[in-house]
């Protein structure tokens, strides 16, 4: 009940206190906070408009979650979701430029996988480096992600580029029936479908079945997943190839479902923001979902932020920063009290020893 208890609120806490700070700031800048924090939530659930953006952007933002969420429960810290992202979309526009592919459902599901399968392999070789060679997966998949962006970045502005975008560099616009229309004609594209049931999926893998228990073994601790033979190195490329795989998937979807072509605007951080969101939800997939629709609206209200209180559309960023120091310094308080509260109890059922004089009186 306590871990339950901790797991639920303290999330909670960090996001109120979070929000309390950010309206600190903005009142110091000389802007009604009450009147911030009134037009923020209605930016982001205030009408159906305003719920249609919410829900559109949390879509990558559960997937990019998952990227994090998935190698966390084997005990990797992969932050590189960014790259893989890009590179999914990238993978997504290049599939029918090499392939002829039927303007169909099965085209778009085909173009998906693609972006899927280059997000999967992509951060896989984190995985890969960390269990084969020692490399830490941290640093290795940032970088992954800054590679991963120029390679983007060079074929969109070069190879594949279509010569008709002159301003804005892109790939050929994809055909019409391989892109994700809306769901039951809303704004909102069955990528949040995809996406939630990605995180439900993911859940139920991790907590109802062997192949998860086992990753949460070796993320428990390693060397005891080796004793007892669990095939390690497989499972830390799994879990990678997992998150990767969602995460190129998001990529894929914002090509096909947004943009309908790969160029600079899909570079939009969301690939970071999944780390917040991650964290957040304590890695846990089915939390990522209440939390990546909480941290869609806040950026679907910044635009309405700037237009009534002049404030700069990336402020919600700020709103975010403060938002992930917070979880970060809780997580480590709650530490410190499970350490204390460990100690105690160990204290409490030590029992003394004594003496063979003692004993006999």
């Amino acid at each position: 009940m306590r871990d339950t208890l901790d797991n639920l609120l303290l999330p909670v806490l960090a996001v109120a206190l979070a929000l309390l700070l950010f309206g600190l700031m903005v009142a110091l800048a000389g802007v009604d906070a009450i009147e911030m924090w009134r037009l923020l939530f209605k930016g982001a659930f205030g009408d159906v408009f305003s719920l249609q953006n919410t829900l559109q952007r949390a879509a990558p933002l559960m997937m990019t979650a998952l990227c994090v969420a998935l190698p966390a429960r084997a005990g990797l810290v992969i932050i590189g979701g960014e790259g893989a992202m890009v590179l999914g979309g990238l993978a997504c526009a290049f599939l029918p430029m090499v392939l002829p592919l039927p303007a169909d459902l099965s085209g778009s599901i085909a173009v998906c996988l693609a972006g899927a399968l280059a997000g999967a392999l992509w951060t896989a070789l984190a995985g890969a480096l960390r269990a084969l060679r020692g490399v830490n997966e941290t640093i290795s998949s940032l970088l992954l992600a800054y590679v991963g962006i120029g390679l983007f970045k060079h074929f969109v502005e070069g190879p594949l580029r279509d010569p008709s975008s002159l301003n804005k560099p892109s790939t050929p616009a994809l055909a019409e029936g391989l892109r994700i229309g809306g769901i039951l004609g809303t704004d909102v594209h069955w990528g949040f479908v995809i996406g939630l049931v990605g995180c439900l999926v993911s859940g139920l893998w991790l907590f109802w079945t062997s192949s998860g228990f086992s990753v949460r073994v070796v993320g428990g601790n390693a060397r005891t997943a080796r004793l007892v033979g669990l095939p390690t190195t497989a499972l830390l490329v799994l879990a990678c190839g997992l998150g990767g795989g969602f995460a190129g998937m998001a990529g894929a979807v914002e090509v096909a479902a947004v943009h309908t072509s790969a160029n600079a605007s899909l570079i939009a951080g969301y690939g970071y923001a999944g780390i917040l969101v991650s964290f957040i939800a304590r890695h846990h997939p089915w939390g990522i979902v209440p939390v990546a629709i909480l941290f869609g609206g806040f950026g679907a209200a910044g635009s309405l932020l700037q237009r009534r209180l002049g404030l700069p559309d990336a402020s919600v960023l700020v709103l975010q920063g403060i938002a992930f120091v917070l979880i970060l310094a809780f997580e480590a308080l709650r530490g410190l009290e499970r350490e204390r509260w460990t100690g105690w109890l160990a204290l409490r059922h030590m029992k003394p020893r004594t003496t063979a004089q003692e004993r006999a009186t």
